[in-house]
């Protein structure tokens, strides 16, 4: 039986002129693990919004979505959830309660399951995924990664046959990234879940993984799972990198310490950091390690509990936090771009002219924002700070989701920057574009820098980054083919092209 058909399905958000998804058809048998590639805004977050209906885009629909061969158009709350789970590529997308049990227990509730059989689907849930010493924490204070993982498990509560996740490891580092891949391994295993999982980054999921397909230019094609596997890096900067004054600090952290509560645990604690005028300095550290709220401690957005943050760029300055959405406030991409040009008095309409054709979307000024893909919410994000030309930019995961052409455009639009003046302070989980673009790295560990050194030198000596997934800027090999059989099929009335 397939877990997932569609049938000849074509998809063409409002507003738009061209599909974004042409008379696709796709087969995922049930019990498969499935990987999805394609480029940013492929229409990848589409196609499998379209088998979860309460979560699907407006727009012309045309085709049949088919879950276990119930078309998901006729199914009912209940039998949907059954049926299909979503995960968000932001978790933040799905979070609506304060605590990690509340959250898990949401869903159940608006099922209308009995307290009996939810505390124990809870209960279990949360065993399962090793959530017992975290459950009762505060959602807001989580980490990246154990927010990935409670967006997994208020999924997986409501026990659905099949499990769909877009781009559900773009913010973990390469360790809590192997141990929810582990996870996701046991619920397709040993719990007999079918799992389909959109991805730009497919390498470090291509053991797992049964079959695999590509999304390109709207259609989709079968390909093998040998030709997701990364090649080495072979991303470097076209130009030396601008050189740091070394004297004038944009920057400085001193002996500082912060937690969210009074009660809480430290989340920095002693943190020293100072960046200098011109510098492009890179944040690396495990999901949890205070990345986060440090760029937050140096914008000024929180306050230290003690210690001292000074920031010479307090009155020009742009950060662009994990979640995209919360720089995205207006009704079209046009006008997004737009917002800040009066107040900044830096740019006008060639200029929002020119970033459209940057971002791809000249022909779409007037789509809503939440429409586009959540690669290309982040690259819009990060072009409508870009075109204030902030003296100091604060980007927090700034590649997440995005494919190899768009991480490359954001390195070289950070290069940009720094040659015209700004100081850069990143956190990323993304150690090719440190090596693209940052002067130097420090490492985030137990809510202090522990270290830093030349970016070249600090990612050659890193026991943890000199191999991790990011490591790659290319998404195809010539490897040799998988030991491991496809099983999934996929057809069209037209072959696309390769």
């Amino acid at each position: 039986m397939s877990a997932l058909s569609f049938d000849r399905v074509s998809f063409t958000y409002a507003g738009a002129v061209s599909p974004v998804l042409d008379d696709v058809c796709l087969e995922v048998p049930e019990g498969a693990f499935a990987l999805l590639s394609g480029a940013t805004g492929s229409g990848k977050s589409t196609l499998l919004c379209l088998a979860k209906p309460e979560v699907a885009p407006a727009g012309e629909l045309s085709g049949t979505v088919r879950a276990f061969n119930e078309d998901v158009r006729a199914l009912g709350p209940v039998a949907s959830a059954r049926a299909v789970g979503y995960v968000f590529q932001s978790p933040e997308a799905q979070m609506v309660c304060d605590t990690v049990w509340h959250e898990m227990a949401f869903g159940l509730e608006n099922l209308g399951t009995p307290e009996a059989e939810m505390r124990r689907r809870v209960a279990e849930t949360a065993t399962y995924l090793g959530m017992g010493s975290w459950f009762r924490d505060r959602v807001a204070e989580l980490s990246g990664g154990r927010r990935q993982v409670l967006a997994l498990a208020s999924v997986l509560a409501m026990r659905p046959r099949a499990l769909l996740l877009d781009e559900p490891t773009s913010m973990l580092d390469p360790v809590t990234e192997q141990a929810f891949l582990a996870l996701l391994f046991r619920a397709n295993r040993e719990l007999g879940m079918t799992v389909v999982v959109a991805t730009h980054a497919p390498g470090p999921m291509i053991d797992y993984a049964t079959c695999a397909f590509a999304l390109e230019d709207g259609r989709v094609r079968q390909v093998e799972l040998e030709e997701l596997r990364p090649l080495g890096d072979d991303l470097l900067p076209s130009s030396p990198l601008p050189t740091t004054t070394g004297e004038a600090q944009a920057l400085s952290l001193d002996d500082v310490w912060f937690r969210y509560d009074r009660d809480a645990e430290w989340v920095l604690r002693g943190c020293d950091l100072t960046v200098s005028v011109g510098e492009v300095r890179a944040l690396l550290g495990a999901n949890g390690c205070g990345k986060s709220t440090l760029l937050q401690v140096a914008a000024g957005v929180l306050r230290p509990r003690r210690g001292r943050a000074r920031n010479a760029c307090a009155d020009d300055q742009a950060l662009l936090p994990q979640d995209p959405r919360a720089v995205l406030a207006c009704e079209t991409v046009r006008d997004e771009l737009m917002e800040l040009s009066a107040s900044s008095g830096r740019y006008g309409a060639a200029e929002v002219d020119a970033a459209l054709e940057r971002l791809g979307l000249a022909g779409c000024p007037d789509r809503h924002p939440y429409d586009l893909s959540g690669g290309q919410q982040q690259l819009l994000a990060l072009e409508k700070l870009l075109l204030v030309r902030p003296r100091l930019l604060l980007l927090d995961e700034p590649t997440k989701g995005l494919d190899r052409a768009a991480r490359v455009a954001v390195a070289e639009r950070v290069r940009t920057a720094s040659s015209d003046g700004a100081t850069v302070l990143l956190a990323t989980h993304d150690a090719a574009f440190v090596r693209a673009v940052a002067d130097t790295a420090s490492l985030v560990f137990d809510g202090e820098v522990t270290a830093t050194e030349p970016a070249g030198e600090f990612l050659a000596g890193s026991w943890l980054y000199s191999n991790s997934r990011n490591g790659s800027w290319s998404e195809s090999s010539s490897s040799s083919s998988s030991s491991r059989s496809s099983t999934c099929s996929c057809s069209s009335s037209s072959s696309p092209q390769a």
